[in-house]
């Protein structure tokens, strides 16, 4: 088997798994279609898109620092910090959704929201192919912790 493909399959699972945390929970239930809605929420239909690409690209940047890996301290922080923003990404859902903790919520995502800055940072001295997938995640996430703050402002 390819050397890549072998690299590359535990981070396409993790964003597997990432992403199918959100499965479990009714994103769209009662619950949710009860909350005051900030005004800029874009449409329910654009978040299974957005988030399939985003999550091709956090594996694929995964793939490129593994890859890139040289034992240094850079290379085991860069791939210690993708391990925790997909737990921070997983962990996101059921606290927002799950436990209808908007607050928690908050906080979840502004520390995976750090923890991509970061990792696209370091990730940039190692590979900048995998610095430049990360951006539109950072983007998105930026835009998703504005979102949440405004759910829980309406909300709380």
């Amino acid at each position: 088997m390819n050397t890549t493909l072998l690299v590359a399959l535990p981070f396409f699972a993790a964003a597997l798994a990432a992403a199918a945390s959100g499965a479990v929970f009714q994103i769209n239930g009662a619950w949710y279609q009860g909350l005051a809605a900030p005004s800029f929420r874009p449409p329910a239909w654009l978040f299974g898109p957005v988030w399939t690409v985003l999550y091709i690209l956090i594996a694929a940047a995964g793939t490129r620092l593994a890859l890139r890996a040289d034992g240094s301290l850079l290379a085991g922080a860069c791939l210690g910090l993708w391990a925790l923003q997909m737990v921070l990404n997983a962990l996101w859902t059921p606290v927002f959704f799950g436990a209808h903790d908007l607050r928690a919520a908050l906080v979840v995502i502004v520390a995976l929201l750090a923890v991509i800055a970061v990792l696209a940072v370091l990730a940039w001295r190692i590979d900048r192919a995998a610095a430049l997938m990360l951006l539109p995640y950072l983007g998105w996430v930026g835009f998703a912790t504005v979102l949440n703050a405004a759910y829980w402002w309406l909300n709380r």
